[in-house]
């Protein structure tokens, strides 16, 4: 099994050949915007999304410009909705970094983040694909339907299990279907491939989102959020509903109304946190994960066996741990 290290050093020209396209599609004539620009793409984080285009590409073919273009597409965007997520959320810091928004204003982060979106576009439409330029086009909408979704089940309480697969497939997924789906229209891959990836990256997606919901309920500086930070942003995950599905448990009751109140302090974080960890729900997420990576693994087991397979195989069962 390859670690993320050395996947990303098996295709470290093509990291570089992204990196320096996105360079020049994010160059402006304003020197504020270029400085934003640039100070926030100092931490370009591990850069998974552009990762499953080009080892999707090449486990159907070669990596070409228009590859490369497609890659930089779909990481333009996640980075837009990053930064608008930043400003709806009224986020200081990101992985530790403060975000734009803290830095200068709402403003400022709303027109960078409208800047990195036409940036994606511009990128997509180098392709000459209409497969791809569709694809971006759905994934924006995509993202947005899933964020207010997520607002909708917060406000309205209607959240369980089911409503938290559509919301991760909308939110999280998606862009990596997105990913492989352009990785291979950028290769000519045959429509049957096209949906075996997309099932693989559904798959990844879900067990993807799992294992940063799993690190809510834990204290690490590594993170890059506090811990409890989606239960203060009124975001029931999946432990903690596991959690209140056993419902002979004495604090089911108390629980239950403590998760839908509107606003929660630390003590109320803390004991809904103890309450999901005491009733298996960290468990039942890894047992997901674990299901779910061993779906994604039995359906690259049906396509071509490459270094870049082994790679995206690898990638999935990483998150096991």
């Amino acid at each position: 099994m390859m670690t993320v290290s050395q996947i990303r050093e098996s295709i470290a020209p093509e990291l570089r050949e992204l990196n320096e396209r996105m360079t020049v599609t994010l160059d402006s004539s304003n020197e504020l915007m270029n400085h934003v620009i640039c100070n926030y793409m100092e931490s370009k984080g591990k850069q998974l999304r552009p990762m499953l285009v080009i080892l999707t590409a090449k486990m159907f073919g070669q990596v070409t410009p228009d590859v490369i273009a497609a890659a930089a597409a779909v990481e333009l965007l996640h980075n837009a909705s990053l930064i608008h997520d930043d400003v709806v959320d009224d986020s200081d810091t990101r992985h530790g970094r403060k975000t734009i928004n803290a830095v200068w204003d709402n403003h400022i982060a709303v027109l960078v983040g409208d800047f990195f979106v036409s940036g994606a576009l511009r990128e997509a439409i180098r392709t000459r694909d209409l497969r791809v330029i569709d694809t971006i086009g759905r994934l924006g909408q995509m993202l947005s339907v899933g964020e207010m979704d997520q607002i909708c089940n917060a406000r309205f309480h209607n959240i369980d299990e089911e409503n938290y697969y559509k919301v991760i497939s909308h939110k999280t997924a998606s862009l990596f279907v997105s990913c492989v789906r352009m990785g291979c229209y950028t290769v000519g891959a045959s429509d049957a491939d096209v949906e075996v990836m997309s099932e693989y990256a559904e798959l990844f997606g879900r067990c993807f989102q799992l294992r940063d919901d799993i690190y809510d309920y834990f204290s690490s500086d590594d993170i890059g959020k506090p811990t409890g930070n989606d239960l203060r942003e009124g975001k029931l995950t999946l432990p903690l509903l596991h959690a209140l599905t056993v419902t002979d448990d004495p604090r089911h009751e108390e629980m239950l109304a403590l998760s839908r109140k509107e606003t929660l302090d630390s003590a109320e974080i803390d004991a809904l946190i103890a309450y999901a960890k005491e009733l298996g729900g960290i468990d039942y997420a890894f047992e997901a994960i674990h299901r779910l990576s061993a779906q994604a693994c039995k359906l690259l087991d049906k396509l071509p066996q490459c270094d870049a397979t082994e790679a995206l195989r690898s990638l999935v069962l990483s998150l096991n741990h």
